[in-house]
């Protein structure tokens, strides 16, 4: 006899699935038709699989889509060396060493954590314009590298306090010098929380159209979610273009989901954001 409460759970459960889905599904039959079927019959299976939608909207713009995605690798993987190195040094001297005003700065970067980032829009850009890095990569990646991302150095923060401090001392009696314990040590202990911040760095980056629409102007270095918008602008581009390129803009972001899944969810519940 099927249970009642199960039912319902099953029930609500698929429904629920069914909207989130809609909206993907929806997208991926569009890629495949024409405007005029589109809006004619939407959720209905495309008679033949056209291409053609795929091929001219990757070139729909100036420069193509190629360049795009090139540009979003670069400051995607730019991006993640930097939160890699800067967050896990940041980390490793607030969980290990002592320094004064330790606890204050920690608490001070804690704090970062609650002020949206469009409160330091203003002064960041006019920093930038003065450095003469606005319309380059630079304001997109070299930030990273001073360890501007207060979430990922509590996290590694929290995984470094549960490796134990014995490690350190026998290192020291070895003769190991502070970075060479962290260098042979630590950040080889620390794989899950640098794959956790590895891939949520990438998939932030990679989606982060704001601050690319803000700091990227000149076309040869727009980005795939700035790129898109180019193509709604563009006289050229259609809605079965755009769909088209809104299924490939996804793919590289369920790729590295797919791929690390596993390790996301082992990183997130090691580095104590776990009761």
């Amino acid at each position: 006899m099927v249970n009642p409460s199960r039912l319902m759970t099953y029930t609500v459960l698929i429904a629920g699935v069914t909207l989130m889905v809609y909206p993907l599904l929806w997208m991926v039959l569009g890629s495949f038709r024409s405007d005029q079927e589109i809006f004619s019959n939407s959720l209905a299976l495309p008679k033949t699989l056209d291409f053609s939608n795929y091929a001219q909207g990757w070139v729909a713009t100036t420069p193509s889509f190629t360049r795009y995605f090139l540009n979003s690798i670069i400051i995607c993987l730019g991006s993640v060396i930097g939160n890699v190195l800067a967050c896990s040094l940041t980390a490793f001297a607030f969980a290990r060493l002592e320094f004064p005003l330790k606890r204050i700065l920690f608490g001070l970067m804690l704090l970062t954590l609650m002020l949206p980032s469009h409160v330091l829009l203003i002064p960041q850009y006019i920093l930038f314009v003065n450095l003469d890095w606005v319309n380059t990569y630079l304001p997109l990646i070299v930030p990273k590298f001073m360890a501007t991302d207060a979430f990922f150095i509590f996290l590694m923060v929290q995984f470094i306090r549960k490796i134990p401090k014995e490690l350190d001392e026998a290192a020291r009696v070895d003769g190991c010098s502070t970075f060479r314990i962290f260098a042979s040590i630590i950040f080889p202990l620390m794989q899950p929380a640098i794959i956790t911040t590895t891939i949520f760095t990438f998939i932030w980056t990679y989606n982060d159209f704001f601050s690319q629409l803000i700091y990227l102007t000149s076309p040869e270095i727009l980005t795939v979610p700035v790129g898109l918008r180019s193509l709604v602008d563009s006289s050229g581009g259609s809605y079965g273009q755009l769909l088209a390129m809104s299924v490939l803009s996804m793919v590289p972001v369920f790729v590295v989901f797919l791929f690390f899944q596993r390790r996301l969810v082992e990183g997130i519940s090691t580095s104590g954001l776990k009761g």
